[in-house]
């Protein structure tokens, strides 16, 4: 912040990408700044829908914000002492200026850099993904990027294993804890958040580190992805036979326009099928043309795949849903349910939080739900494999290999340098 005259105030913290202290870089709660300190950041609108204020300490990026200094508080920073400042009926990401009424809150000029690379850890969900893009972005001095469909929304955190902020190791993490469970999402929107993320992390010198368990995600962020448009007559057609027929029905219509989509789509992800139908119908081609191409969109992108075997996988996924469970996993649905998860068009079909409902809503036990979460997780975890494995760009490391971080930083050293030749 840049504050005029002698004053001083504590600094406002944005939770809009879920990330801890200030403006999603950790900082310790309390902290002051003297008149005139200025630091940096270039996420643009990044106080966005979630934006609070609290107090917070300075020690790494943030908006640049001035204001004239019969405007400035003399006391604290809060949303009290700044109404309206900073509005949350914008969308994030879209406004690199949002005017108020203490203060304009505007991206600090920065030059674009494409030195650092971009590191995406994929595989199958359970195979410990997390703690390889930590170990990443310890050695790289990177920040995480997550890549999970269902880590945007708020409260899913048992049922999506999103890492609790005390394992984090004080690295900052991106997109995180974005909307509420009420509200839609779109590979379209996040390829957007993510790539200006992206761009942040490298003019700040930062190699992005990305992670998570949605493979359309991490390809439409990384590959060259062009969205078709929409018809909204059609669109509605659809979600009326899918309501009246339900999602495996059209699936099979999917699979007898277009197998390869059918493939990779799961017969019960209803959205995702009804999306597929609707391409299909209004470009008269198949959804699968539309896919990514394996040809990067961002330069020096690398992609580390996690090798675990399918055995073993199978074990992970029991343990993690048991120990979902035990964490209080039904509770964080029932009170999602209550904040309107059965509404919501994207959040309420994650794995586990389907059936959980289903449990809730009386219409199988709940020892059901837990095997039905299992035996979902399983074949979702088949279904990623598989799409990874056709990607020739990847290079895998074993799952137990010790020097498994070692080898990955090696494959991109090597992959730097024949690009570079």
């Amino acid at each position: 912040m840049v504050l005029p005259g002698s004053t001083t105030g504590l600094v406002g913290r944005s939770t809009s990408f879920g990330s801890p202290g200030m403006f999603g870089v950790p900082g310790p709660p309390g902290g002051t700044v003297p008149a005139g300190t200025s630091l940096r950041m270039g996420l643009p609108g990044g106080l966005g829908r979630s934006m609070s204020l609290e107090p917070s300490g300075f020690g790494g990026p943030c908006f640049v914000v001035s204001a004239s200094a019969d405007l400035v508080p003399p006391g604290v920073f809060s949303d009290a002492a700044m109404p309206g400042a900073y509005p949350t009926d914008l969308p994030a990401n879209t406004t690199p200026t949002r005017p108020g009424t203490l203060a304009d809150v505007t991206e600090q000029p920065r030059t674009e850099s494409a030195t650092q690379p971009v590191v995406a850890v994929v595989g199958p969900t359970a195979a410990g993904k997390t703690d390889l893009s930590l170990d990443l972005a310890e050695a790289l001095g990177g920040e995480i990027v997550n890549t999970d469909s269902m880590q945007i929304y708020r409260g899913m955190d048992v049922g999506t294993a999103k890492h609790p902020v005390e394992e984090r190791r004080g690295i900052p993490h991106h997109l995180l804890d974005l909307l509420e469970v009420t509200e839609p999402a779109s590979v379209a929107e996040f390829q957007r958040w993510a790539r200006d993320v992206i761009a942040d992390c490298r003019a700040r010198g930062v190699p992005p580190i990305l992670v998570g368990g949605s493979a359309l995600y991490t390809r439409a962020i990384l590959d060259r992805f062009e969205f078709p448009g929409t018809d909204p007559a059609v669109r509605a057609r659809l979600e009326d036979e899918l309501a009246s027929v339900g999602s495996e029905a059209l699936h099979r219509r999917l699979a007898s326009l277009d197998p390869t989509a059918a493939e990779r789509i799961i017969a019960t992800n209803g959205r995702r099928v009804v999306r597929a139908l609707e391409v299909i119908e209004i470009t008269g081609r198949p959804f699968s043309a539309s896919l990514p191409e394996l040809t990067y969109a961002i330069d020096d992108a690398h992609q580390v795949g996690v090798d675990i075997p399918r055995d073993v996988l199978d074990q992970r996924i029991a343990l993690r849903v048991e120990r979902m469970w035990e964490a209080g996993f039904v509770e964080e649905v029932r009170r999602l349910a209550d904040r309107g998860l059965r509404a919501g068009r994207t959040a309420n079909r994650a794995l586990g939080y389907q059936q959980v409902l289903a449990f809730l809503d009386g219409k199988i036990s709940e020892e059901e739900a837990r095997e039905q979460t299992i035996a979902g997780t399983r074949r979702f975890a088949r279904r990623q494999d598989s799409w990874f494995r056709k990607d020739p760009r990847i290079t895998w490391v074993a799952w137990d290999d010790p020097d498994k971080v070692t080898k990955a930083l090696a494959a991109i050293d090597a992959q730097r340098h024949d690009r570079r030749s």
